[in-house]
C-alpha cells in the first residue's frame, strides 16, 4: 500500500477548507484549550506524572486525530478513566521513579496508538 501525504484527511479538508469557517473554528480551538488545559494537567498527575506530560498528551493526540482523521467535529485527548487506568498499570512498574513513569506511560500510549493505525489499516472498525 502506497502512502502519499495527499492520502491524509487533514489534506482533502484543508483543500476544501471555506474562510468564512475561520472564526468559529478560532473561536471553537479557543474554547477548547481553555477547558482542556487544567483538566490534562490534573489527568497527569492522576496518573502518577507531572502536569506538563498532560499537556503534552493534549498537543501530541490533537495533532494526531489532526492528521489521521477526517471529522472536524471530534476532540481528542486524554481522559480520567485513561489516566487512572495508565496510572495503575505503570506506577507498580515505575518503582516510585518519574521519568521511569514517563517513559512507560508514553510507550503505552504509542503502542495504543500503533494498535489503532493497525486496525484501521485493516479496516477493523
Amino acid at each position: 500500500m502506497k502512502l502519499e501525504i495527499l492520502d491524509f484527511p487533514s489534506i482533502r479538508l484543508l483543500r476544501n477548507y471555506q474562510r468564512q469557517w475561520l472564526m468559529t473554528d478560532l473561536l471553537a480551538g479557543i474554547t477548547v484549550c481553555v477547558v482542556m488545559i487544567p483538566s490534562v494537567m490534573a489527568y497527569a498527575e492522576l496518573a502518577g506524572l507531572e502536569p506538563v506530560h498532560g499537556l503534552y498528551a493534549a498537543l501530541l493526540g490533537m495533532v494526531a486525530y489532526a492528521l489521521f482523521a477526517s471529522s472536524r467535529q471530534v476532540i481528542t485527548g486524554p481522559d480520567a478513566a485513561m489516566a487512572l487506568l495508565v496510572g495503575s498499570a505503570v506506577s507498580p512498574l515505575a518503582g516510585g521513579d518519574p521519568s521511569r513513569a514517563a517513559a512507560l506511560a508514553a510507550m503505552t500510549a504509542l503502542l495504543c496508538g500503533g494498535l489503532l493505525l493497525l486496525a484501521a489499516s485493516l479496516r477493523a472498525g
